[in-house]
């Protein structure tokens, strides 16, 4: 069957009763076609807010796949100029976007891909009064920044903003993804998992390295949260943390329970 007839096909089975446009029906008909999402379920997504914290390897995928399943809005906060060391893993900049800001290289590269939703680029490195700010405004908040400082202050707005968090981590061949989501007071949050004590060690890709794909695993993981949680479908990584091997794919489950002396989350109550 010629592919444009069966998408065409398809938008006419799906068209009745919906406000959506022609092309929008088209672009996101496999999304549509999924009895768990629909067209009621893609409303939603076009309707939702995605704050994404670093547009570096995990931001990277989470961003493309975010903006192609039609996010209506993502913020993109970034500091960082595009380095020629970042193409090997941070497919969202090209070569020609090298020496640029990394959120606005991120907002080109996006509107190429899905020009109908808003990229909000944030070229600096936010301060904690304005995290505040652009956690309470967002649906759900993807970390993807490097060092233990941004997630700390980002766990501490979306616990007092109670809003979903979506972690990601990756370093050499090893990487982890979990959810807190802070909606519900039960929930653990970053800080129960790694509580602050000032002797965290940060371990930069830079002296350590990181294998390419492996951030594009978790990154699309991490879309794949922030779909399910603004869609509630199925079962998240709430309270569960998945560790990767990539020299093995082998994976660990580790539950994650509420640390009842966490000054963060327990606070809050």
């Amino acid at each position: 069957m010629n592919q444009n007839t069966s998408d065409t096909d398809n938008t006419a089975s799906i068209r009745s009763g919906c406000n959506l446009s022609d092309e929008q029906l088209l672009r996101y008909s496999r999304h549509i076609l999924l009895p768990e999402i629909d067209i009621s379920g893609q409303k939603t997504l076009l309707q939702s807010h995605v704050l994404i914290i670093g547009a570096g390897g995990l931001g990277s995928s989470a961003a493309l796949y975010l903006a192609a399943s039609g996010i209506g809005k993502l913020t993109i906060c970034d500091g960082d100029k595009v380095d020629l060391t970042n193409l090997q893993r941070q497919v969202l900049h090209p070569t020609t976007a090298v020496g640029l800001s990394k959120a606005l290289s991120a907002k080109r590269t996006l509107t190429t891909i899905n020009p109908e939703i808003s990229i909000v680029p944030i070229p600096e490195f936010v301060g904690e009064t304005e995290l505040q700010q652009l956690v309470r405004e967002a649906d759900a908040v993807v970390d993807g920044s490097d060092n233990f400082i941004t997630r700390y202050q980002v766990n501490k707005a979306c616990v007092q903003h109670h809003k979903p968090l979506i972690s990601g981590a990756a370093i050499r061949f090893e990487a982890q993804i979990s959810v807190f989501d802070l909606r519900h007071s039960d929930s653990p949050c970053y800080h129960c998992l790694y509580p602050e004590t000032g002797e965290s060690v940060e371990t930069p890709c830079s002296v350590m390295g990181v294998f390419a794909p492996l951030v594009g695993i978790i990154g699309s993981m991490q879309a794949a949260e922030v779909l399910k949680i603004l869609l509630n479908l199925g079962e998240t990584l709430n309270g569960r943390l998945q560790s990767l091997n990539s020299l093995t794919m082998n994976w660990r489950t580790t539950r994650l329970h509420q640390d009842p002396t966490c000054p963060i989350c327990r606070s809050t109550e």
